[in-house]
C-alpha cells in the first residue's frame, strides 16, 4: 500500500478543528513504504488513530464511492470494495468504541454483531475498550428484526437510538431482545447532535459512522462529523445509486483538509478532517 500524502504527527482536538496540511507538490514516494507498516494492521491502526479521548467525542465517517459518485452497486457497498478496503474497514471498526448506522443500512447490508479481533485485543484493552465495538442503530419506527444475532448475540449489547415518541411496543421488543434503547430526540427519531451527546455520556467517544447516505447527510448538516474516511473505487457504475451523502444540504459548504491518502490496486483511501 503506497502512501500518497503524509500522516500528520497528531490530530488536533475536536473543539479546535483540524489544521490543514501544508500545500505543495506531492511528497516524494518512499520506496520502502511497504516496510513502514502501512501494509500491516498495526501500521494502519497507527495511521488512523483517534485524537486523545480527553479532547471529547470524535465522529468519523467511513464510506466508499465509485469514480462517478455512487455509494453502492446493485444495492450494496460491497460491490465497490476491495481487499485493502476491507482491511481498512476492519481497522476502523477495531479502533472505534461504537459503530453508528441507520436502520435501513442494517437491513440492506445484513448487519451482524461486531467481532472481537485478536490482532487488536491488546490495543483495545490498553485503551480501556470492550473486546468489540458497540453497534448503535438509529431508527424512528424500530422496524427491525430483533430476533437477529445483532440484537440477541452481540459481545456487547447493541444500542438502539430513537426518539421519545417511538412506538412503545417496538421499544419493548428491542429491550426484550437485549438491546439498550436510548432516547436521543423529542420526536419520532434521534437527533444527530443529541445522539452524539448520548453516546459520549455512555463513554463511547470514538465514534464510527457507517451511513447510510441519508443518515450521514443528516449528521453532516447538523455539524457533528469531524472526519471522513472515503474509499474511491476505480470503477464506473452509472445507474441511479445515491452519493455517499444524500439528504439535507449545507448552506455554506464546509471545508475538510486531507490528513492521509493511500493507494493500492487503483483504489484510493482518503482521510479528511474538519478544518
Amino acid at each position: 500500500m503506497r502512501r500518497l500524502y503524509p500522516v500528520p504527527s497528531a490530530l488536533p482536538a475536536p473543539s479546535a478543528g483540524a489544521s490543514p496540511a501544508a500545500p505543495g507538490s506531492q511528497p516524494p514516494q518512499d520506496p520502502q513504504d511497504s516496510l513502514t507498516g502501512l501494509d500491516s494492521l498495526d501500521g494502519l491502526a497507527d495511521a488512523y488513530a483517534y485524537p486523545d479521548r480527553a479532547a471529547g467525542p470524535w465522529l468519523r465517517a467511513n464510506m466508499v464511492a465509485s469514480l462517478d459518485g455512487a455509494a453502492w452497486h446493485d444495492g450494496k457497498s460491497q460491490g465497490l470494495s476491495s481487499a485493502a478496503d476491507l482491511r481498512i474497514f476492519g481497522t476502523l471498526r477495531a479502533l472505534a468504541d461504537v459503530v453508528v448506522v441507520g436502520a435501513g443500512t442494517v437491513r440492506q447490508e445484513g448487519y451482524r454483531p461486531a467481532k472481537a479481533r485478536e490482532a487488536f485485543a491488546a490495543r483495545r484493552a490498553a485503551a480501556g475498550q470492550s473486546p468489540a465495538p458497540v453497534i448503535a442503530v438509529l431508527s424512528a419506527s424500530l422496524d427491525l428484526d430483533f430476533s437477529l444475532p445483532l440484537f440477541t448475540a452481540p459481545l456487547v449489547p447493541t444500542i438502539v437510538l430513537t426518539g421519545a415518541t417511538a412506538p412503545p411496543e417496538r421499544v419493548a421488543a428491542a429491550t426484550k431482545a437485549g438491546a439498550h434503547v436510548v432516547t436521543a430526540g423529542e420526536g419520532a427519531g434521534a437527533d444527530p447532535v443529541r445522539a452524539v451527546r448520548e453516546l459520549a455520556d455512555l463513554g463511547l467517544t470514538r465514534m464510527l459512522h457507517e451511513g447510510g447516505p441519508r443518515l450521514l447527510a443528516q449528521f453532516t448538516a447538523a455539524g457533528v462529523v469531524d472526519e471522513l474516511c472515503l474509499t474511491i473505487a476505480p470503477l464506473l457504475t452509472a445507474g441511479d445509486a445515491p452519493r455517499i451523502m444524500n439528504g439535507p444540504g449545507i448552506t455554506v459548504p464546509e471545508r475538510f483538509s486531507p490528513a492521509l491518502i493511500l493507494e493500492e490496486d487503483g483504489f484510493l483511501f482518503t482521510r479528511y478532517t474538519r478544518g
